[in-house]
């Protein structure tokens, strides 16, 4: 059984398809999907499509693409969204400097006003985390946001950033970036980390392993992943698929 615990199947590249698809992916040993929000507008989207689908369930959160999505106005429409019977998890939040540095203070606000609204809703945290670490974990440790649980998703930094987050509490996201073959910091974070710690991802449409780099991504993909972690683990795939299904269930506290 294989849990993909980030994914976006409301995303434009799935209008074609997307019912067929997740009809095929109910078929295959993927049991569980959590689909992600990323704005007010792809929250509700998530929170809807996991009514309509029984694999799914929804998170709901704003990106730190979108944090001036974050006002009051806003926080109260995920407060909303949240009360949906399947959402577990606040998320995409966090600090993305890739892109944008110039908006630092606006997004680090966004994320430490979401980070309160997890913990007033008793909720993990899905962490975004892109060119960012120092301030990141900065934020993480000052509102003790490890308490909450949740994961680093699409994690992208060392191995000692890792060892640091599973320490406060977090999971390791990991998904199809650990199959290229220049992504040694995140090969070493694997071999790094307990096996408990770590979960899979897509992160669908993007970032899908090798040998579809490039290519639409989807949960069907995610026997790469569970393969590569198995090789540089040194144990077999079912052990990974196993655990790894766990570490999710527990990481959102669902039951199987």
């Amino acid at each position: 059984m294989i849990f993909d615990t980030h994914a976006h199947y409301d995303d434009e590249a799935f209008n074609e398809d997307r019912e067929k698809l997740i009809d095929e992916i109910s078929r295959s040993e993927i049991r569980k999907i959590v689909n992600v929000g990323a704005n007010l507008v792809t929250s509700q989207n998530s929170v809807d499509l996991a009514e309509r689908r029984d694999i799914n369930n929804a998170t709901v959160g704003v990106h730190p693409d979108d944090a001036a999505e974050v006002t009051d106005e806003g926080i109260e429409r995920l407060r909303e969204l949240a009360k949906g019977k399947k959402v577990v998890a606040v998320g995409e939040i966090g600090l993305d400097y890739y892109w944008n540095k110039e908006n630092s203070d606006l997004q680090k606000m966004a994320f430490k006003r979401q980070i309160e609204l997890a913990r007033e809703l008793s909720l993990p945290i899905i962490v975004h985390s892109r060119d960012a670490a120092a301030d990141t974990m900065e934020i993480l440790h000052e509102t003790d946001a490890g308490k909450l649980g949740g994961v680093i998703h699409c994690f992208s930094y060392s191995p000692e950033i890792a060892l640091e987050s599973v320490k406060m509490g977090f999971y390791i996201g990991i998904g199809g970036v650990v199959t290229f073959k220049n992504a040694k910091k995140i090969k070493e974070s694997v071999e790094a980390i307990p096996l408990e710690k770590i979960v899979l991802e897509t992160d669908c449409p993007y970032l899908a392993p090798d040998p579809f780099r490039g290519k639409r991504n989807s949960s069907l993909y995610l026997g790469y992943v569970v393969k590569e972690i198995a090789r540089l683990k040194g144990i077999d795939e079912n052990t990974v698929m196993e655990q790894t299904f766990k570490n999710a269930l527990n990481m959102y506290n669902i039951e199987a």
